[in-house]
């Protein structure tokens, strides 16, 4: 990895609001519009009206909060073994409270491990700094904090029928069970947290599986299965699955084997089989908004370092941070995100619209 640049961008996929045509979208998994609402009964008395909310740190683009809000962030690590986060990291967390957020999600490597010459001292000081940039100041705002594990958090490569970094992994899993460093969530099966759980937050249904490798097990496979098939799954107004790589390349330098999913389309046609809405992932360092058949693809851009260039674009590497703001009545979900550098709202149309298999969400 590269990790000589100093951008700091928050990139968008969508707007709301008049006037802001050429920086909105709004796309909607099952429809293309907000469903109008049924006529109601005329009543004497005088209804009670919810009016819109924008919302962002002052300075920025607010845009109107959804019935759930939730700040997505990815690739926060910096060299091997380095316990200091890039300023970039450090000014978004900052940030995030101003965003009223209900969740944030990260698409995993929080640190920088995934070397074999790590001690365990090392990475316990690596998951100390974390804490003490990233979580715990979540934890004070009280905001909840879901996320997968990257390849250098854990990754679960597995050699001969071992993982190769097996040590790294029961670190990961000696901070995250740490009962001071509860995340916030409401857990539905937790049994393999951190590496794979499941969570549900304000009616949405949270499937987190690992994917710090390109292939899955065929006995997670099935805990996959089982979970979405599951009343809390079915009932839920919405389901999202996270994982790090994702299912299909698209960024420079990521396209090659081990840097996406294995059976990216078998995965695809799971997550479909079960009504999931969005599958969001990181590890490429390059942000784009897809969509394949009925399953959208929001692939995280790094916060720190490293970012990348997208596949067919000639735009720069940037750093970013994306909000989603969801309806659960009709279970669309609205992206926002901005350049840091410039405090400008990204128009998603200055996008590639398409990158390999993926096209660009707003054009189905």
């Amino acid at each position: 990895m590269s990790y000589n640049r100093r951008q700091f961008l928050i990139v968008t996929g969508g707007l709301m609001g008049a006037g802001m045509a050429t920086l909105t979208h709004q796309v909607f998994s099952r429809n293309n519009s907000f469903s109008p609402p049924k006529s109601q009964p005329i009543s004497s008395e005088k209804p009670l009206i919810s009016q819109p909310v924008a919302v962002a740190p002052d300075g920025l683009f607010a845009p109107v909060k959804g019935d759930v809000r939730i700040v997505v962030i990815s690739d926060l690590n910096s060299q091997y073994g380095s316990t200091t986060y890039e300023p970039e990291v450090d000014q978004a967390i900052a940030l995030i409270p101003d965003w009223k957020p209900d969740l944030v999600l990260c698409g995993g490597d929080m640190i920088a491990g995934q070397k074999k010459s790590l001690t365990k001292t090392q990475i316990q000081a690596m998951w100390s700094a974390f804490d003490n940039h990233i979580t715990a100041p979540l934890r004070q705002a009280k905001i909840p904090f879901g996320f997968t594990m990257g390849n250098h958090d854990a990754s679960g490569a597995i050699n001969q029928g071992k993982f190769i970094f097996e040590s790294e992994r029961e670190l990961a899993s000696a901070y995250w069970n740490e009962p001071t460093h509860n995340p916030g969530l409401n857990f539905i099966d937790k049994a393999n947290f951190p590496f794979y759980y499941t969570f549900k937050q304000q009616d949405i249904f949270y499937l987190v599986w690992d994917s710090s490798t390109n292939i899955i097990s065929p006995e997670q496979l099935t805990w996959v299965e089982r979970n979405l098939n599951s009343q809390e799954a079915q009932k839920a107004k919405l389901r999202l699955a996270i994982g790090h790589l994702p299912l299909y390349p698209v960024a420079v330098g990521r396209d090659n084997g081990g840097n996406f999913m294995n059976e990216g389309e078998t995965l695809q046609k799971l997550l479909e089989k079960y009504d999931v809405h969005t599958y969001i992932s990181g590890h490429h360092h390059a942000y784009y908004p897809g969509k394949k058949g009925q399953l959208e693809l929001l692939h995280t851009g790094a916060l720190g370092g490293g970012p990348r260039k997208l596949l067919n674009s000639d735009l720069p590497p940037r750093k970013s941070l994306t909000v989603v703001d969801i309806v659960l009545t009709s279970g669309g979900t609205i992206y926002t995100t901005y350049d840091m550098q410039t405090l400008k709202v990204i128009d998603i149309k200055t996008l590639p619209k398409s990158i390999g298999k993926v096209s660009r969400r707003d054009l189905l």
